[in-house]
């Protein structure tokens, strides 16, 4: 297993994800941007701080902003899935395109120490409704349709994940018990180790983690695949640690600020690829799951009170 300090650049990993090269490349830049080496990370923050400016300059001005060769511009394509440098281009001015529409929606990004709670609140709901859209964007259906036979099938499911990926873990294991699927999450590292000790042939094991380094995560990963689970990492950077030791890899596209880090946009970017995994679960056993729900419905809705969402006093508990 390598190091969690360092992301291996190896871009030839079986673990690697099919993208979607319609997705924006910026997206897929961001991801892959701890992986890069040095030189190639410049040229990425030149591309990312100013893309449609670099759709219209020429490969040795991109080069010179970077403080380095037309050479490394070449790698650093190739790096990101783009086959050279006019590509690269080209790819920049479709999504500068694409994004023309929605740039008075821009709020300026990072929260600052003087913005009013106004301009938090929207500042908020812009990052994570970007977050959610293009984690949607670039989410291999593939991949995901692939994971959701998997844990259709499977006789347990084990989810991993600390942090602010406990809650996404606990969240996940709460659907599939809703419809009657075998899931338990865990976030102690102990208990995540022991459990994926006990995994065998047609289980699944989920690993949570935004960077996809978090050591506890990564290992609880590993030894479940060790006894023959069938292992699945869910992560913002298709490079990273956890990678290695995932048959599976379903990635997230979330940008954290400032007073956010680890703890907002990336965990609903993260809810958003469990509701689709259970959704595609459910759909595999949807008479089953339908009964269940209406179950476990039934099952607490005497611990409501009688009051309608208008406000008014239910006369009939079914209603």
């Amino acid at each position: 297993m390598p190091g969690v300090s360092n992301f291996p650049t190896d871009s030839g990993s079986g673990s690697q994800p099919e993208t979607d090269h319609e997705a924006s490349p910026l997206v897929r830049i961001r991801s892959l941007l701890p992986g890069l080496a040095r030189a190639e990370q410049r040229v990425a923050k030149v591309v990312l701080d100013d893309p449609s400016s670099v759709a219209r300059r020429s490969i040795t001005e991109v080069a010179l902003a970077a403080k380095t060769s037309e050479t490394t511009v070449t790698r650093f394509c190739k790096a990101i899935g783009v086959g050279g440098y006019p590509q690269l281009r080209i790819a920049l001015a479709a999504d500068t395109a694409r994004s023309e529409a929605r740039a008075s929606r821009d709020l300026g990004g990072d929260i600052t120490a003087d913005d009013d709670l106004a301009s938090v609140v929207s500042k908020v709901g812009f990052a994570d409704a970007r977050a959610v859209e293009e984690t949607a964007e670039q989410l291999d259906i593939g991949e995901l349709t692939r994971v959701t036979e998997l844990v259709a099938a499977a006789g347990r499911v084990d989810v991993y994940g600390v942090g602010a990926s406990a809650f996404v873990a606990a969240d996940l294991q709460q659907k599939m018990h809703r419809i009657g699927r075998v899931c338990f999450a865990w976030s102690d590292t102990h208990i995540m180790l022991t459990s994926a000790a006990v995994l065998g042939e047609g289980d699944v094991a989920v690993a949570i983690s935004h960077s996809g380094a978090t050591t506890d995560t990564v290992e609880a990963l590993r030894v479940a695949k060790e006894h023959g689970a069938t292992t699945v990492a869910i992560t913002n950077f298709p490079r990273s640690p956890i990678t290695s030791v995932a048959d599976h890899v379903l990635t997230t596209a979330a940008r954290e600020t400032t007073f956010r880090s680890g703890a907002t946009a990336s965990r609903i970017a993260q809810l958003t690829v469990i509701d689709c995994l259970f959704i595609g679960v459910a759909q595999q056993h949807f008479d089953d799951a339908m009964a269940a729900l209406d179950a476990t419905r039934a099952a607490v809705d005497g611990h409501r009170l009688g009051i309608r969402p208008d406000g008014r006093r239910r006369t009939d508990r079914g209603q």
